[in-house]
């Protein structure tokens, strides 16, 4: 099959989603990047619903994740800098609906970040070796 085809098809399987350009964040002077972590008072379906639907319509918030542990959601948080920073706390992540605490993370220096995803397991799987592990 024609690679063309190909990702033609896995487009309208819903497979790949979209395209994006990767964007140094330096260079268009976004210099503070934070890991908020945020609990929410109540978790009705509405209460959920209306915080991720804010999360949603928030452009500083570039990725969110429901999650288990300590915190109920963790948010990827990137600003100009800390009073960019401290102003989206007070105007934004504060006013959310339901939030009772927010615990942030600077982050220093990415180490790594990657958008492709590892799917060596596909390979594997083609070659019949589902259980054995790749080198």
């Amino acid at each position: 099959m024609r690679r063309a085809t190909r990702i033609k098809d896995m487009e309208a399987a819903g497979v790949i989603r979209g395209y994006t350009a990767l964007v140094d964040p330096e260079l268009v002077g976004l210099h503070v990047s934070a890991v908020a972590e945020v609990n929410l008072d109540r978790h009705s379906e509405a209460m959920v619903q209306r915080f991720e639907e804010a999360v949603a319509a928030s452009p500083q918030i570039i990725r969110c994740v429901s999650a288990t542990g300590p915190a109920d959601y963790i948010l990827n948080v990137t600003v100009p800098d800390m009073k960019h920073y401290e102003r989206f706390l007070h105007e934004v992540l504060f006013s959310l609906p339901g939030v009772t605490h927010v615990r942030s993370s600077i982050v220093l220096r990415e180490i790594k970040s990657e958008a492709a995803l590892p799917l060596g397991h596909l390979l594997d799987a083609k070659a019949g070796l589902s259980g054995s592990r790749r080198t």
